[in-house]
């Protein structure tokens, strides 16, 4: 089973921001490390424009040890950080998860893994085209990404939008919040092997992100909670 996470973690956004985090219940040490619980918060060095800043710690439910009643963060458990992006989080010491989402018997050992639980390959996500012009002062076309994914065990995708002239994040995983911008297929399922989902913006939702450098993530997670992301960037000009 996966490594407990504790406050000696490095956790980064995909910018490089280095994650701090805050336990709310500081009882379990391991090599002078507090285990983080689900709720547990951190800060973020990140000087990406807008930043990522933080996050709230989750759990995915895939083990039954608590402290205070609260789920232990395990290292795979899939995390992002405020502005919707993946979390890396890695972490060094000797100890391990050994529960299953359904408590142990006292004096029982834990069953052994599923295919799916002892899967340590992380999704592998790619994009075509990598990146897209837009010209604001001609009569363009809609612009389109194809995003591929590709996990043996499948969870679910999240595809946000990063403005970097507006500072602003959007979340395009349910198209229906974004207007101009379809996704097909939407709503963030994942339950084939393979999936492909297209990203098809009109010019005018473009032209309303304002001249700059728009980036664009799609994020696959499996069933482990592992990730891999691509990222598509959209070059606008006046």
């Amino acid at each position: 089973m996966p490594l407990v996470l504790t406050t000696h973690a490095t956790i980064l956004c995909p910018h490089g921001g280095l994650g701090t985090t805050t336990p709310l219940s500081p009882k379990w040490t391991v090599n002078g490390g507090y285990v983080a619980t689900e709720g547990d918060s951190g800060t973020l060095t990140c000087i990406f424009t807008p930043p990522c800043v933080g996050y709230t710690l989750k759990s995915m439910g895939l083990n039954a040890t608590k402290i205070d009643g609260k789920n232990v963060i395990l290292i795979t458990d899939f995390n992002q950080s405020f502005t919707g992006l993946p979390l890396t989080i890695t972490d060094v010491h000797p100890v391990t998860d050994a529960s299953t989402p359904a408590s142990i018997p006292s004096g029982e050992s834990a069953p052994p893994a599923t295919p799916a639980m002892a899967d340590l390959v992380a999704p592998i996500v790619v994009v075509v085209p990598p990146d897209a012009p837009f010209s604001i002062s001609t009569t363009p076309s809609p612009v389109v990404f194809n995003f591929m994914l590709t996990s043996e065990y499948p969870l679910r995708w999240v595809l946000t939008l990063i403005n970097e002239t507006l500072g602003t994040h959007m979340d395009l995983t349910n198209d229906a919040l974004a207007p101009g911008a379809t996704v097909t297929p939407s709503g963030g399922e994942w339950t084939m092997p393979t999936l492909n989902i297209a990203l098809t913006m009109t010019p005018a939702f473009i032209a309303a992100l304002t001249p700059g450098t728009t980036e664009i993530y799609l994020t696959g997670v499996s069933q482990r909670g592992l990730s891999g992301h691509a990222i598509a960037i959209l070059n606008i000009t006046a």
